[in-house]
């Protein structure tokens, strides 16, 4: 993420002990002593320790680990569902372990809604009133709350089942509910606990999709557990990876894949598509020159032949990408007395974002093979591709 963006949750020095004498686990772990011998000499289970981690505003951040790893008690530990042994969880400059009972309810209220992986959908209330009952148990009005959770159930697509129950709806839609009835709180943070674990794989992959889409959206700060790398790899802006409750890696999905931090995350991500999830910015370049659309054809070709290629790429001065401009044409514009290259220009070039899988770049490449145009959302030229990179990338990849 950009390291810009606003952070909307701080976890520092979080650690949590289960047992009834923590501060003797914490001593053995400080003198270097790991979660087996802790839990051996003390009979306390070191379940977390020294946890640091952002999540920015808006972001879908993802926790996950095998099983044991801590990342459901880690979940619980945001909201004070568990109470943490030391260490800091702020939210907005809220300290959530230091608050009152009082307060933690009204910062629950106020910033955290949960999406469970069993559902917990209440079997005889219909869906309208499942999605009705955060704001129910707050007091909102009749007329308010219903609402809130036909508009919510509209986002996840259930038009139409607000008067079924939950035994007449499959999995995906139950879990649905359970989405609109978090979404309806209107809570600024999302937790998402192992939410799609329990779903068919089809399914599941329709709710991922689903949930991005969403996300995109609303922009709703998400944190999702899940065990399942491709899952964490599919939905994620960043990536927490636990083991035996202390943080192995963060980074985007592309950051773990092509620079693991260990042996175990060497070991966690093998068998993974690289040309699936690796993107347009892996094989990205620096532009070697390009031109302005002021330049006349001489500049033009004086440019080209000072960096050895045949094209370059024409650009204004917030380097919006305007054309190409092939050597051929900056010669004839020459031979003409043209003073611009505007009219020589040619748009059969192909550009994509940072972000397109690079599966898809081969097929992008033209018979001339121009490099393909890296841009932003506001046709910023960011860098461009050659189908070497591509190749160098993926075999780079595949080596590792």
């Amino acid at each position: 993420m950009d390291d810009t963006q606003d952070v909307k949750i701080k976890v520092r020095g979080l650690s949590k002990v289960f047992g009834k004498h923590p501060k003797s686990a914490l001593e053995l772990r400080d003198q270097g002593f790991g979660r087996p011998e802790i839990l051996e000499k003390t009979g306390q289970t070191l379940a977390l320790s020294n946890i640091d981690f952002d999540v920015y505003e808006g972001e879908l951040l993802v926790i996950m680990g095998l099983s044991g790893s801590g990342k459901s008690t880690l979940i619980r530990c945001l909201n004070r569902l568990i109470d943490i042994t030391e260490g800091e969880v702020v939210i907005d400059d809220e300290n959530i372990p230091k608050l009152s009972d009082k307060a933690l309810l009204e910062c629950r209220r106020r910033h955290f809604s949960m999406v469970f992986q069993n559902f917990a959908l209440f079997p005889h209330r219909t869906v309208q009133k499942n999605a009705e009952f955060g704001l129910e148990i707050r007091g909102i009005s009749k007329s308010e709350r219903h609402k809130l959770a036909r508009n919510s159930l509209h986002q996840v697509g259930l038009d139409g089942w607000e008067d079924a129950y939950p035994n007449q709806l499959s999995g995906g839609m139950q879990q649905r509910v359970g989405l609109a009835r978090a979404l309806a709180n209107d809570a600024s943070v999302l937790l998402m606990d192992e939410a799609f674990s329990a779903l068919d794989p089809l399914i599941r992959k329709d709710m991922q999709q689903e949930l991005m889409q969403l996300q995109a959206e609303t922009q709703k700060t998400t944190v999702f557990i899940t065990h399942d790398l491709d899952e964490a790899l599919n939905i994620g802006d960043r990536i927490v990876l636990l083991k035996g409750g202390e943080i192995v890696q963060i980074g985007t999905p592309e950051e773990i894949l092509t620079n693991p931090a260990d042996d175990y995350v060497r070991r966690f991500i093998e068998g993974v598509d690289m040309s699936r999830i690796l993107t347009a910015e892996s094989a990205m370049r620096r532009v070697r020159s390009t031109a302005r659309s002021s330049d006349g054809p001489r500049t033009a070709l004086h440019k080209m032949r000072e960096n050895s290629i045949d094209s370059i790429y024409v650009v204004d001065r917030n380097r919006k990408l305007l054309g190409l401009l092939e050597v051929d044409e900056a010669s004839r514009a020459v031979d003409q007395g043209a003073d611009t290259i505007a009219d020589y220009m040619t748009q059969d070039f192909r550009r994509v974002t940072p972000d397109e899988p690079m599966q898809n770049l081969f097929a992008l490449f033209t018979e001339k093979s121009f490099p393909i145009a890296v841009v932003d959302d506001e046709q910023r030229l960011l860098g461009v591709v050659v189908k070497g990179a591509v190749l160098d990338e993926l075999a780079r990849a595949g080596d590792q």
